[in-house]
């Protein structure tokens, strides 16, 4: 069975790193899933909170940070070390199917960290803002989806990898937005039009 189910994760990865192979992707997503291409995006977001919700704004921030560190930890430093799942780049036999569009990390492969990050942070966004902002959900998932997708293009990750990666990161986003609801009921209880909250 385990056999079978690897069989699959590494046709799913040819299908996408191989057989969607194309100068767009082949330009835009090295480029997307790229610490300084999103860091900008996160930093923007951070003065934003800050500017926009004040004393709010820096609770949002601390637990926003909370949630990466979290994320990070259980994907980089328990998962990862201990599974020790090779990536396809770094497979000896299989690499040779793979088209590596990036330089490939020394680290293992299981889970994604990208997909538990920015998974993450997602749905940490999507419960506090999804009735504020009614776009949030689905710009949220989106951006996370195509830095995950991005990962497979280049090589780095097998499917399952960023599938699993992605199903912690949600399961992650929602429990630090659960516990930033209870602890912080008054934040959702605000007018949806309303600019600045004083807490």
């Amino acid at each position: 069975m385990l056999n079978q189910l690897i069989h699959f994760d590494q046709e799913m990865f040819l299908a996408i790193n191989q057989g969607l192979s194309n100068p767009f992707f082949d330009w835009l997503l090295p480029i997307l899933r790229n610490p300084y291409t999103w860091a900008p995006l996160y930093l923007f977001l951070i003065i934003f909170f800050i500017k926009h919700y004040g004393k709010m704004g820096l609770l949002i921030v601390v637990f926003t940070l909370v949630n990466f560190g979290i994320s990070d930890a259980l994907s980089s430093h328990v998962i990862k070390k201990n599974i020790k799942r090779v990536r396809p780049c770094n497979d000896l036999v299989f690499k040779e199917e793979a088209n590596v569009r990036v330089r490939c990390g020394s680290g293992f492969s299981f889970t994604s960290s990208h997909a538990t990050n920015h998974f993450a942070m997602a749905f940490f966004w999507v419960v506090l803002f999804r009735r504020r902002w009614k776009h949030t959900l689905w710009l949220c998932v989106t951006w996370a989806a195509l830095i995950s997708f991005s990962q497979i293009y280049v090589g780095v990750h097998y499917p399952f990898d960023i599938l699993c990666g992605a199903v912690l990161g949600i399961l992650i986003g929602i429990g630090i937005g659960s516990l930033f609801k209870r602890f912080f009921p008054d934040f959702f209880k605000i007018n949806h039009t309303t600019e600045t909250i004083t807490t």
